[in-house]
């Protein structure tokens, strides 16, 4: 009788977690039990190695026994799957367990916000920041989406919704074209509610459209911390490689598609 083989164990859950939120601007970080988030600067110099240097640096006070990543692009059970637009290059196939020496988790940063951003129901989250992020979770089945490439006005979502949209539009009609898209999206994937993520988000001014509202600073490290409840996500480890999981991540109560 052939005998099935032991599936590896993951790590014990971490009690103390360091969630990180890269962008094209900053890379912010914070650790649990911590209030007050550090960043850096990021930018086209900005490589993986130099992420992890500068971070340790930054996080030189807290304690922490595993890292959250949410990075800004494709992620797949290994980490990234293409390189970013706005960073260095060297994202993918990068030893991030080895570098932090701790196990690390790694989201899409849309997902990630979205996923400390939800509070029941079905939501769309939209990340506001040098594109357009977005993200689907309907009764705790988290759906990554790339409303980002949809056309709009000979251009992109993310090219007119973006920062270079703000940029080249200003503010008042960017938020224009926002308020004009939102309620169109809203009705689409008939959502509950939508939130409005990322660090242009703040240039979203009040009277919102009816059952939207927007996320806050922290909502992105509340994320990388959910990251460590879901117990079948793919860990990246230091001694143990895990053999990635076959079709959809089924996660407790949550479907990571």
């Amino acid at each position: 009788m052939t005998q099935k083989p032991r599936k590896k164990k993951l790590p014990a859950k971490p009690k103390q977690i360091l969630s990180i939120d890269i962008g094209g601007s900053n890379v912010k970080l914070l650790a649990s039990g911590e209030t007050d988030a550090r960043k850096i600067p990021s930018g086209p110099e900005m490589t993986p190695a130099r992420m992890v240097e500068r971070v340790k640096k930054l996080a030189i006070g807290w304690k922490y026994d595993a890292v959250s990543i949410g990075y800004p692009g494709l992620v797949g059970d290994s980490g990234p799957l293409a390189e970013p637009g706005n960073l260095g290059k060297g994202w993918v196939g990068f030893d991030y367990a080895s570098a932090f020496d701790c196990p690390v988790r790694i989201a899409n940063d849309a997902a990630m916000q979205a996923l400390g951003s939800y509070d029941g129901g079905r939501m769309l989250f939209l990340g506001l920041g040098t594109g357009f992020g977005s993200v689907l979770i309907a009764h705790r089945v988290i759906v990554p989406l790339e409303l980002g490439e949809l056309p709009m006005k000979k251009a992109t979502f993310s090219a007119v919704l973006g920062r270079l949209g703000l940029d080249q539009a200003g503010k008042k009609k960017w938020r224009k074209a926002l308020f004009k898209v939102v309620p169109t999206l809203q009705r689409a994937f008939q959502v509950d509610y939508v939130v409005l993520g990322g660090g242009n988000s703040k240039y979203v001014k009040e009277p919102l459209p009816p059952g939207v509202r927007l996320g806050n600073n922290l909502t992105a490290f509340r994320g990388g911390f959910r990251l460590w409840s879901i117990d079948d996500l793919r860990t990246l480890d230091v001694d143990t490689p895990h053999e990635a999981p076959e079709g959809e991540v089924v996660v407790g109560k949550w479907q990571l598609l």
